[in-house]
């Protein structure tokens, strides 16, 4: 259920839709915040047509979700995105999905659902969502961190997003911490994305060992004890480290939730909340650092909450 803290548009369904890199999944929430249906599908990647795919997927989705409610009732459609969004030309900037880049996806959206439609980066979202109803909920200043395909960050401030003068609040992770690193695709080198995320975990590890090998690969060759996994992981959590403490020393945020495929790695809430401290302006900080609540849903249940 939606929490009582969720008032803005109760009383309408609510459709949500989360565009990632591997999978797109929508949600249905009923007019109490219940959940109604849910289904998921892989993201297009095939070259060339990945687009216009990605943009019928969305929308036969929505369509689905759209079935479940009541002959009568109103409903909203929102849909978080992975990527940057200009709002003074109402497009996506900069997205880890390149496909999206320069594109007017709202206006397409609508223009193939025919209703309006909310758009908001995917990290806004996971840090609506777990300000909302997960391990945020109850701190003011909430940073949401999603470590997955790759490396996000969304600020939310009285359970508001807070998207900034330029709509780049929480860009962290397109923040250059390593100018002899890794190529990002945003054009810049040794982003936080290319330390962080589980493409930039892979990439390194290619660089570093010659050998093509997944992020869950590397994890799972570390717990067996292979050397080179291992040292891969402790440089992964030594990033972390460094990262996150400037991140706090920084804006200070009252709570920094991690979302992604990598927050499932254990060793971040105590080797890493350790390094995290040592990097920091000051040693005896109090933050919270902490696993999302929501799982694999907060993403898909925040789009749903920003839906018009």
């Amino acid at each position: 259920m939606v929490s009582d803290r969720i008032n803005e548009g109760v009383g309408k369904y609510r459709v949500g839709v989360d565009l990632g890199g591997t999978k797109i999944e929508a949600i249905l929430l009923d007019a109490e915040g219940g959940e109604g249906d849910r289904r998921r599908t892989h993201t297009p990647r095939d070259t060339g047509a990945d687009y216009d795919r990605i943009l019928r997927s969305v929308h036969s989705l929505i369509t689905e979700m759209a079935k479940g409610v009541p002959a009568g009732q109103e409903y909203t459609v929102g849909i978080g995105v992975p990527g940057a969004l200009d709002l003074e030309h109402d497009q996506v900037v900069n997205a880890n999905t390149v496909c999206l880049k320069g594109r007017p996806f709202r206006r397409d959206m609508e223009a193939l659902v025919g209703r309006p439609v909310g758009v908001e980066n995917d990290a806004n979202c996971f840090a609506l969502a777990e300000s909302q109803w997960g391990a945020a909920t109850d701190h003011r200043f909430v940073f949401g961190i999603i470590m997955g395909t790759g490396c996000g960050g969304g600020i939310c401030i009285d359970g508001r997003i807070h998207r900034g003068r330029n709509g780049l609040a929480g860009e962290w992770g397109h923040f250059s911490v390593d100018p002899q690193g890794l190529e990002c695709f945003c054009g810049n080198r040794g982003c936080v994305e290319t330390k962080l995320s589980g493409t930039g975990l892979s990439r390194s590890f290619y660089a570093r060992y010659a050998q093509d090998m997944t992020a869950q690969q590397i994890l799972e060759g570390y717990r067996q004890g292979d050397p080179r996994c291992r040292a891969h992981i402790e440089q992964f959590l030594d990033d972390f480290g460094r990262c996150v403490g400037g991140l706090i020393s920084t804006i200070d945020p009252d709570i920094v939730v991690l979302g992604g495929g990598l927050s499932n790695v254990e060793e971040l809430y105590d080797v890493g909340v350790e390094k995290v401290r040592r990097c920091t302006f000051r040693r005896n900080i109090t933050t919270p650092i902490l696993k999302n609540r929501l799982g694999d849903s907060a993403g898909v249940l925040g789009a749903a909450l920003i839906g018009v």
